[in-house]
């Protein structure tokens, strides 16, 4: 993958072209603005692209900055704090030289974390893995006592990473999760679970789905309201 730079009159973006693109996109996240496009789209149609999606750009670039000084937070040091469905759980950090693999425990309200190297990008690769770990076990649970409610099944589960999407459920049933909503208060994972829960029965976000899902979680737009303000700053 190739990057270029380009400026837009008020979005700076670079763009990269990636040979496993099929579709161009647009990633914003806390760093700013990226647009990935396939090998052969010609550079003339990026921005009449991204000013299709102007609007969807600045909203959330605005959500970054009006989210992110309420949203939780992590301080990837020893005796910092990392957010863990909506308690802090105290960082002890510990270096041991010549580690090969890290080590991330929960002990009580601690997590105790063994690297080989200091430093913030060793912790936070060490946290990620225990997050995702974690994820797979915390959703599991919730989604087998979701469906087993509704009457329904799914397929598989996979925990991801995904920038812009907090979950999904295929049309055979497959379920993917965002190992980030372990950074959020456990009622936003609960109801993102239900949402999910909703799509094995009715795929779309039609009104039948929103009714749906507001007899399993009358406060799903709350829930739907924190996610959009504070989701774009859960990061590690």
């Amino acid at each position: 993958m190739r990057s270029s730079p380009y400026r837009d009159s008020r979005i700076p973006y670079p763009i990269r072209r990636s040979d496993r693109a099929r579709h161009a996109r647009i990633e914003v996240d806390r760093a700013g603005v990226r647009v990935i496009v396939p090998r052969r789209m010609p550079i003339r149609d990026v921005a009449p692209f991204v000013a299709s999606r102007r609007r969807w750009v600045e909203r959330t670039l605005r959500r970054y900055q009006e989210g992110e000084p309420e949203s939780p937070h992590a301080r990837l040091a020893d005796g910092g704090t990392v957010p863990y469905l909506g308690r802090d759980l105290l960082l002890r950090v510990r270096v041991e030289p010549g580690r090969v693999r890290p080590h991330v425990a929960l002990r009580g309200g601690e997590l105790r974390v063994a690297v080989g190297v200091a430093g913030k990008a060793a912790v936070r690769d060490a946290l990620e893995r225990w997050y995702r770990r974690r994820a797979r076990i915390e959703v599991a649970a919730r989604l087998d006592a979701a469906t087993a409610r509704a009457g329904t099944n799914y397929e598989r589960l996979s925990i991801r990473g995904q920038r812009t999407r907090w979950a999904s459920c295929s049309q055979d049933g497959a379920m993917s999760f965002n190992w980030r909503l372990l950074l959020a208060p456990e009622e936003i994972l609960d109801y993102v679970v239900e949402h999910e829960v909703a799509h094995l029965e009715v795929l779309g976000h039609s009104r039948r789905f929103w009714s749906l899902v507001g007899r399993r979680c009358p406060e799903y737009r709350e829930r739907e309201r924190w996610l959009r303000r504070h989701g774009p700053a859960l990061h590690l």
